[in-house]
């Protein structure tokens, strides 16, 4: 569809990637990763014809259409939403009403005459080709575009006016799975987006009739859209087949041998020149002398390996211990006027406790953080704090507590006396604040930007009990990861909100769904909610009272269940299973060893207790190894079943 040659684009004096040469498939389905600054959005606007290059060619075939979605700004009015996304399908709205009129002519027109004949063949081939198009379901179509991006159905019929920033990009959004370009561009589809729409667009994606490349700071949700990862790193565009995670073992593979190849090289180089500078003064060594330094020179010279990507490592202070139970809740209600949000909540949160709130947008999972930090009140019922227990808060808009007239550096100083400017620098580094950027006043920040220093800020204060609302908002991967390690790492209390599948799946330890005027309470993480929702009658969630506990899939020897074909595994629980695999034929080996030693010792009697022991021994091993063998054909069709 597009052929890219010799590609090279500069940003000012810059060169962000020179030499890139691509051949866009109809099948594609691309992941640009890459550092902040390194050409990702320049890359997707050229594609889409909105950015020229500086060097090279592009061409794109004819007939091929395009669709791009930025990562913000588009601004829609004039029409409903419903409307708006209809207007997509304004060419067979248009067929449509030919069709009705020319329907209206014929029942006027003599059937016998000339007209008749011309008008009806023009309708037959009108309503061939709406149907060809599926014209006569287009609404239903919008609307379960609408429904899956999250749009309730009263919001279907609300001006475009009315939205802010996040649901315009939404609607934006829709418009284009509507379309259905043969090229989708996406940058960062999922910014605007909460869980459940994310789970609906990777679903939508999967099942998509065309290519599309997109940007993602979400590695799960590269992880299930992706089948091919382009990284921009060091001025190169280099190719990776496979998804994230199999991008990340191809890339450390790769540079791995890179590294090998030029050392071993330079050690070769080395050693000739050693023996050059040795003999380069004596006759009877001058014609060896000359092959050597031909030698050097024929020398294809090797890629030097590309510099290191800084790894930065933060930990929490960790904090002073807290008693048992950190919060409780009994009969707790809360509600806005006559609407209830939810109703009866009884539960206890426990002393290292990772809690995830998960919700439809709305449900309330703000609310009840907010009641937990103190800032909203109950309507009814009791909430307590545990001994010793402090808390800190991080809401959505937490920049708003920020001073405007202070610098980062100066404000964190005054946060973290006990840290050197190095490590406060390095620190904003990792969340995308660097060089003269530490030097700002906050009141000149964007928003995000506020919120992603207060985020900063906020690990450096040892609190027991953190209540953290979407902090992976407006974090790139390495933000999000450097975050990831310090809060599982975190000895204290934690429950949080977020639409990162990644982050989810590997903190929380327990799952509160909030919803339906309720708060239901699964044990696991993110997937074994999942898991337990689908496939599960509702009645196997905790209650929100006190009741027995439901055992997790991390409980279970063999992991979780094989999903349904209709369900694509997390690659978190596909790596734990592959590492489970490992360790059943690891011990199937070691058993089947001891078996046969056993046998060896069973064939010299020594005595009749010797002989009975060993035995019973060989029996036990057999038994557990038959037990192995049925895990290990489990496991190992789980895993196929995902290839």
């Amino acid at each position: 569809m597009i052929s890219v040659t010799g590609a090279g684009k500069r940003f000012g004096p810059r060169i962000l990637f020179e030499g890139l040469d691509w051949l866009i498939t109809p099948n594609e389905r691309v992941g640009i990763v890459g550092g902040n600054g390194t050409g990702k959005s320049t890359l997707l606007k050229i594609l889409g014809g909105m950015e020229g290059l500086d060097y090279g060619q592009i061409v794109r075939a004819r007939g091929v259409t395009i669709g791009y979605l930025p990562q913000e700004g588009l601004q829609l009015s004039g029409r409903t939403v419903f409307a708006e996304c209809l207007s997509v399908f304004d060419n067979l709205r248009a067929m449509e009403r030919e069709m009705e009129d020319l329907a209206h002519r014929m029942g006027d027109i003599d059937p016998t005459s000339a007209d008749y004949l011309l008008v009806a063949d023009r309708f037959h081939r009108l309503q061939n080709l709406f149907s060809h198009h599926d014209g006569y379901s287009l609404e239903a179509k919008v609307g379960t575009v609408l429904a899956g991006l999250q749009f309730p159905k009263d919001d279907w019929y609300r001006a475009t006016d009315e939205f802010s920033g996040g649901w315009q990009m939404r609607i934006a959004l829709a418009k284009l799975l509507l379309e259905q370009p043969n090229l989708l561009l996406l940058d960062e589809p999922t910014n605007h987006l909460d869980l459940e729409a994310r789970n609906w667009l990777e679903g939508y994606l999967n099942d998509y009739p065309y290519a599309y490349i997109l940007i993602s700071h979400d590695r799960y949700f590269l992880d299930v859209t992706t089948r091919r990862i382009i990284e921009i790193w060091n001025k190169k565009v280099h190719f990776y087949t496979g998804n994230y995670e199999r991008y990340l073992k191809e890339k450390a593979e790769r540079i791995a041998q890179i590294t090998a190849a030029y050392n071993n090289q330079q050690a070769k180089i080395q050693q000739l020149e050693a023996f050059i500078s040795r003999f380069r003064a004596q006759a009877t060594k001058a014609k060896q002398v000359q092959s050597r330094i031909k030698e050097i020179e024929r020398m294809e010279k090797a890629e030097p390996p590309p510099p290191e990507e800084k790894t930065i490592h933060f930990s929490f202070p960790q904090p002073k211990t807290s008693g048992r139970i950190v919060a409780e809740f009994k009969g707790v209600s809360k509600s806005y006027g006559a609407k209830q949000v939810f109703s009866g909540a009884t539960f206890t949160i426990e002393r290292g406790d990772k809690i995830a709130l998960v919700g439809h947008n709305g449900a309330g999972k703000s609310t009840l953080i907010k009641i937990l930090a103190g800032v909203e009140p109950v309507t009814t019922g009791e909430y307590t704090l545990g001994h010793n227990v402090v808390f800190e808060y991080f809401a959505q808009d937490q920049y708003k507590e920020l001073d405007p007239n202070e610098s980062l550096l100066d404000d964190i100083s005054a946060n973290a006396r006990n840290r050197t400017q190095t490590e406060l620098r390095s620190l904003l580094g990792c969340f995308l604040f660097s060089e003269d950027d530490v030097y700002k006043k906050m009141g000149v920040l964007s928003g995000g930007e506020r919120n992603r220093y207060a985020l900063a800020r906020l690990l450096l204060r040892p609190a027991n009990f953190l209540l953290l609302d979407e902090p992976t908002n407006h974090l790139d991967m390495r933000a999000k990861d450097i975050l990831l390690e310090a809060l599982q790492e975190y000895t204290g209390t934690l429950v949080f909100v977020s639409h990162d599948r990644y982050f989810l799946d590997r903190l929380a330890t327990r799952v509160y769904e909030v919803g339906n005027g309720e708060i239901r309470i699964f044990p696991g993480n993110y997937e074994d909610y999942l898991w337990r929702i689908s496939g599960q009658p509702l009645g196997t969630a905790e209650p929100s009272a006190a009741g027995p506990p439901v055992p997790t899939l991390a409980d279970v020897p063999g992991l979780a269940p094989p999903p349904s074909s209709k369900q694509r595994l997390n690659p978190i629980k596909l790596q734990k299973m592959k590492e489970r695999q490992k360790e059943v034929e690891e011990e199937i080996a070691s058993r089947e060893s001891d078996v046969a030693e056993h046998e060896r010792e069973l064939a010299n009697f020594r005595s009749v207790e010797e002989t009975q022991r060993r035995a019973a021994e060989v029996e036990e091993h057999r038994a557990r190894i038959e037990q192995l063998m049925a895990e290990w054909e489990e496991l190992t069709a789980s895993i196929e079943a995902q290839q």
